[in-house]
C-alpha cells in the first residue's frame, strides 16, 4: 500500500502539471514547461512531485511552510496565495509560487497544500525577460512579491495582479513593469486551475480511502524516504572508510562553493557544512538558502536505489550549516536572479564530487533573453515583450557510463522551444542548433557534448545572456578529462569604409552580458561539455542501454525520466 499510495501522490501531481500545461498561454510554461507541482502536508512538508523541476521542488516546502505561518488561521476553501520573494523560500523571481489549502469536511483544520511554480518569462526589471546579467539589487529583477491572496471568496484579483506585475516594478529606478501583462494573468489563472484539479484530486483519494488512511500514508511515505536515505549514509560511511567527504569548486568570479559532509553512522544522518564558502557578491549569482537545500534533496535522491518518491523525508537525516552573509545566504535584498540557475549547478556539482559519483556537469543552464519595451518612468511606454530559454549542454561521465550529449541537467529539466515555434511566434531566425562536438571530456568514459544554438535577430532587441563555466572548466574524475568551457559570440555586420559592403565581426560577450542587437546580428552560444571519467584508454565498462539513474552513483543522469525522482 505504502508503494500504491506513493505513486497516486505523485499522478495527483502529475495531473496538475498537465492541468497548467493545457491551460497555460506563454511559450516559457506552454512549450518549455518551465513549471512544477507538487503537494505538502498540513505542516509544509513536501509530499510528492511530479516530473518537473529539482531547483523547484526542493525549495518549495520552506515557501509553502513560511506562508502557512504568515496566514495561519486566516485562510478560507478556495483562497490562493501567491509569493515570489526569494526571502520566503523562492529562489529567483521570475519563479511565482500560487499556494491553496484544502480543508477537512467541517472546514476548520487544513489537511494538506497543492502548489504550484512557474517561470513567468517577463515581470519588468532593467531588462527584457527578468534575467539582469548585470542586476545589482533585487528590485532590478523585476517584481518582489512577499505574500498576498491572489484569490479570495472565489474571486481572482486580477486588478491586483496588473499593480503587482505591471504599475509597481516600474517604480524602481530605470525599471520596468511587465512587458507581458496578458501572459502573466493567463498563466496565474492557469497556475489557479492546476492547484483546483490538486485539491479535487486529493479529495476524491479522502473519500476513497478516509482521511486517517490518506493522512497515515503521506506520513509513511516521508518516513520511508528518511530510512531510505538513513540507509544510504551509512553505506557511503563504510565505504569510504569513516574519513569526511570534501569537496571545492569554483564561480568564474572566483568565489568558491566549499563542502565538507560528516556522517554518524549510528544514526545514519549527516551534516552538511558548507563553511569556507564565499562572501554575498556585488552581483546576481547569490543563492537563497532554499536552493541548497533543493540541490541536497536532489543529490540524496539520486544517490539513493530504492523506487521512492522525492519528498521531505529525503532531509530529514541532514543537518545544513550555511555561513551567514555568503553567496549561499545573502542579505534580503541581495540579486539573486542567477543563484537558482547558476549557482545551484555548482552547489550540486559540489555535492557530487563530495560523493564521487560523476564528474562535473556543464553546470550552467545557458540563460538567453530578448525583447524590447516597457513602462520605464520617465520615457514612453512602449508595448514589447521578452522571451526567455535556458539551453542544454553536457552531463559529467560516471564509472559506469558516459555522459549524455545536448540536455539540461541536474536542477533544471526543461525543454528547449522547438524550432518552428520559435522562428513563428517571435522576430529570429535559428541558423544552427547542434552539437559542439568534441566539448565532452575525454577519458575511460566521455563527458557529454555541450551545443552550439545560433539565433538571428529580425528586428532591433535587447539581448542577454547569463552563464557560467566560461573561466572555469567542468571537471574530470577519478583521471577523467575536463569538459570544455563555454562560449557566448556577438556576431555583427560592419560597413566597410569604402561602402562596398558588409564585413563580419566576432565579439566575445563573455559569460554574463547585455547587446543591443541590430537586425541580421546573431548571438551563437557554445555550451560547455561534461566532464570525463577515469584515463583515456582505459576499458570502458559503460553497460548500454541502461538508464544510468538505476545505481545509486548516477547523479549525472538528471535529464533522464526516472520514474521515482521524475527529474
Amino acid at each position: 500500500m505504502l508503494s500504491i499510495f506513493g505513486h497516486r501522490f505523485m499522478a495527483i501531481a502529475e495531473q496538475m502539471g498537465r492541468a497548467l500545461q493545457k491551460t497555460s498561454v506563454s511559450t516559457n510554461v506552454k512549450e518549455r514547461l518551465d513549471f512544477s507541482c507538487a503537494i505538502f502536508d498540513a505542516t509544509g512538508g513536501l509530499v510528492a512531485n511530479a516530473p518537473h523541476l529539482p531547483v523547484h521542488l526542493g525549495s518549495m516546502s520552506t515557501c509553502v511552510r513560511r506562508q502557512a505561518e504568515i496566514w495561519k488561521g486566516r485562510l478560507e476553501k478556495g483562497d490562493v496565495i501567491i509569493t515570489n520573494h526569494p526571502s520566503h523560500g523562492g529562489t529567483h523571481l521570475p519563479d511565482v509560487t500560487l499556494i491553496m489549502p484544502a480543508f477537512d469536511d467541517k472546514g476548520d483544520k487544513i489537511l494538506f497544500y497543492a502548489a504550484s511554480r512557474a517561470h513567468h518569462a517577463d515581470i519588468g526589471g532593467i531588462t527584457a525577460g527578468s534575467m539582469p546579467p548585470h542586476s545589482r539589487d533585487l528590485y532590478q529583477e523585476g517584481a518582489a512579491i512577499v505574500s498576498e491572496k491572489l484569490v479570495s471568496g472565489g474571486r481572482f484579483d486580477e486588478e491586483r495582479v496588473v499593480e503587482l506585475f505591471y504599475h509597481a516594478p516600474a517604480r524602481n529606478p530605470g525599471c520596468s513593469g511587465t512587458r507581458t501583462l496578458a501572459d502573466n494573468v493567463n498563466d496565474l489563472r492557469a497556475q489557479v486551475s492546476a492547484n483546483q484539479r490538486g485539491i479535487s484530486l486529493i479529495e476524491a483519494l479522502i473519500r476513497e480511502y478516509g482521511e486517517a488512511t490518506v493522512q497515515f500514508y503521506m506520513v509513511s511515505i516521508q518516513e520511508n524516504a528518511e530510512l531510505c536515505v538513513r540507509n544510504l549514509l551509512r553505506d557511503v560511511h563504510r565505504r569510504f572508510g569513516g574519513r569526511a567527504l570534501e569537496a571545492v569548486d569554483f564561480m568564474d568570479d572566483g568565489t568558491p562553493i566549499r563542502l565538507k559532509i560528516t556522517i554518524d553512522p549510528e544514526r545514519g544522518s549527516a551534516e552538511f557544512d558548507f563553511g569556507g564558502t564565499g562572501p554575498q557578491v556585488y552581483g546576481n549569482v547569490n543563492a537563497p538558502q532554499a536552493i541548497t537545500y533543493s540541490a541536497i534533496i536532489y543529490c540524496l535522491r539520486c544517490l539513493v536505489s530504492e523506487d521512492i518518491p522525492l519528498n521531505q523525508g529525503c532531509l530529514r537525516p541532514v543537518t545544513v550549516k550555511i555561513p551567514p552573509g555568503s553567496i549561499l545566504s545573502p542579505a534580503p535584498g541581495a540579486a539573486v536572479v542567477g543563484g537558482n540557475v547558476l549557482t545551484s549547478q555548482r552547489v550540486t556539482d559540489v555535492i557530487l564530487k563530495a560523493f564521487e559519483a560523476c564528474a562535473a556537469s556543464q553546470g550552467c543552464c545557458n540563460n538567453l533573453t530578448f525583447g524590447f519595451g516597457g513602462n520605464v518612468s520617465g520615457a514612453e511606454a512602449v508595448r514589447g515583450f521578452g522571451y526567455y530559454e535556458t539551453i542544454a549542454g553536457g552531463s559529467g561521465a560516471g564509472p559506469e557510463w558516459v555522459g549524455t550529449s545536448g540536455v539540461h541537467v541536474h536542477m533544471t529539466n526543461t525543454r528547449i522551444t522547438d524550432a518552428e515555434v520559435f522562428e513563428r511566434r517571435y522576430p529570429v531566425l535559428l541558423r544552427e542548433f547542434s552539437i559542439r562536438r568534441g566539448s565532452g571530456g575525454g577519458g575511460q568514459h566521455r563527458g557529454g557534448d555541450g551545443v552550439v544554438r545560433d539565433v538571428e535577430f529580425r528586428i532591433p532587441l535587447e539581448v542577454s545572456i547569463l552563464s557560467e563555466r566560461r573561466v572555469h572548466r567542468p571537471y574530470g574524475l577519478s583521471g577523467g578529462q575536463d569538459g570544455a568551457c563555454g562560449l557566448n559570440l556577438w556576431v555583427r555586420k560592419v560597413a566597410r569604409d569604402d561602402g562596398s559592403g558588409y564585413d563580419e565581426q566576432r565579439i566575445n560577450l563573455g559569460a554574463k552580458n547585455s547587446a543591443a542587437m541590430k537586425p541580421g546580428d546573431r548571438i551563437i552560444v557554445c555550451t560547455p561539455g561534461g566532464g570525463g571519467w577515469g584515463p583515456p584508454g582505459r576499458k570502458s565498462v559503460a553497460k548500454q542501454g541502461r538508464d544510468p539513474t538505476e545505481s545509486w552513483k548516477k547523479g549525472s543522469g538528471a535529464a533522464r525520466q526516472d520514474a521515482a525522482l521524475q527529474a
